[in-house]
């Protein structure tokens, strides 16, 4: 597979982002002084020893972005926010939205939606197309909207907000005005459906809340916010990173196509290989602990280093090769502990269908440019491409 260039380091002290080693301190961009584990059981120990929190409203709360949270924000009730006892009671509330029998019945929906923009596609006479823009990201975020209940005539105005909240290069007065534009759009629909519940995720979740007398509208909101973002951002730069590493990969593209059985497989090796949400799951202590065999006193953060675990030798041998058939489900690109992705199981259909269907309809497809001239997403805190130009 040729070479991905490396990823942009958004702190100082680490010798790399992708070679895992012990536990050590990085300055972030802002100048605070964190831990960092790398190491594959060092990450899985930050992410369930209780010690650690996941306040991002903490003041020590670490950053990579540079930007912290203020506590005055509207994003506080956010379940990646939150540490017992709050957070279990919130995740149960809404986990049952994303069963496996729940996402069954919306698999063939899933598949509508790939076989539609795949038939748009491949209508251009030019035989040619931007992967990102025309397929990697408007199926995942009409499976959202139709999922959470959000008119999908919306996506440009949520598309281009969400990638603000996820740009690093950003101002923080430009992240506030696109967080706040964000909620006070989610405000107004979860207000309307409060009058009027809609058969949807948040009409669901509006419902249950005021029968059991749990929770309340700024929460739902929040929800709302956090599931809109996650649910197309994540999944979009994994289609287009998916595909190009699939492409760059002639040997095991040609057993995937050989053998449908091997895209779930494919689709966790691929999720191991680029970790694309990598500091999404950082921590402060709350008390001291001891992480790697090194104390970690109480208000000092740590950073996780998601890539480097994910590419850690002692569990996943020859880590920098694409193998469909490691059977990579030990890997840490959804988190792990209590805080794991809630949904990580609507990602894996989506990938599924999205590369079978694709490689299956378009044999011929190829990138239409140099890997030195894709534009990566060094800028943001979720990995991925601007664009990615192909041909058919």
């Amino acid at each position: 597979m040729e070479q991905f260039p490396p990823r942009a380091c958004p702190f100082h002290g680490a010798a790399s982002v992708t070679e895992p080693g012990p536990m050590t301190r990085v300055t972030l961009g802002d100048g605070q002084e964190v831990w960092a584990a790398s190491r594959h059981a060092d990450v899985r120990s930050v992410l369930t020893d209780p010690a650690l929190s996941s306040d991002r409203a903490h003041p020590n709360f670490p950053a990579a972005s540079g930007r912290r949270v203020r506590r005055e924000q509207k994003i506080k009730p956010s379940l990646i926010m939150m540490d017992p006892p709050e957070h279990g009671p919130a995740r149960r509330a809404v986990v049952g939205e994303f069963t496996v029998k729940r996402l069954a019945a919306l698999r063939p929906r899933i598949q509508e939606i790939v076989d539609e923009h795949l038939d748009a596609m491949l209508a251009n006479e030019s035989r040619s197309a931007d992967l990102v823009s025309e397929f990697a990201m408007p199926v995942p975020s009409l499976v959202i909207c139709e999922l959470l209940g959000v008119p999908y005539a919306d996506h440009d105005f949520f598309q281009s907000r969400s990638k603000t909240l996820l740009s690093h290069t950003v101002t923080p007065a430009e992240a506030r005005a696109a967080n706040d534009e964000l909620w006070n759009y989610l405000d107004k629909l979860v207000t309307a459906k409060e009058s009027e519940p809609t058969d949807d995720l948040i009409g669901r979740q509006i419902v249950k809340h005021r029968e059991e007398g749990t929770q309340g509208h700024d929460a739902i909101v929040s929800l709302s916010v956090l599931l809109l973002i996650a649910g197309h951002e994540t999944t979009a730069n994994m289609i287009s990173l998916g595909t190009l590493a699939l492409l760059n990969s002639p040997d095991q593209l040609a057993a995937l196509r050989a053998d449908p059985a091997k895209t779930l497989g494919a689709v966790e090796e691929l999720l191991r290989e680029f970790t694309i949400a990598e500091f999404v799951t950082s921590r402060v202590a709350v008390r001291d602990t001891v992480v790697g065999g090194v104390e970690v006193k109480a208000g000092e953060g740590v950073l996780t280093l998601g890539n480097a675990a994910n590419h850690d030798p002692d569990v996943f041998p020859d880590p920098f090769s694409l193998d469909i058939d490691r059977g990579a489900r030990n890997h840490i690109a959804f988190g792990y502990g209590a805080h794991q992705c809630l949904g990580q199981n609507l990602a894996r259909v989506e990938l599924q269908v999205a590369f079978d269907t694709l490689f299956a309809r378009v044999p011929t497809l190829r990138v239409a440019v140099p890997m030195s001239e894709l534009p990566f997403k060094d800028d943001a805190s979720v990995y991925g491409l601007h664009r990615l130009p192909v041909s058919w």
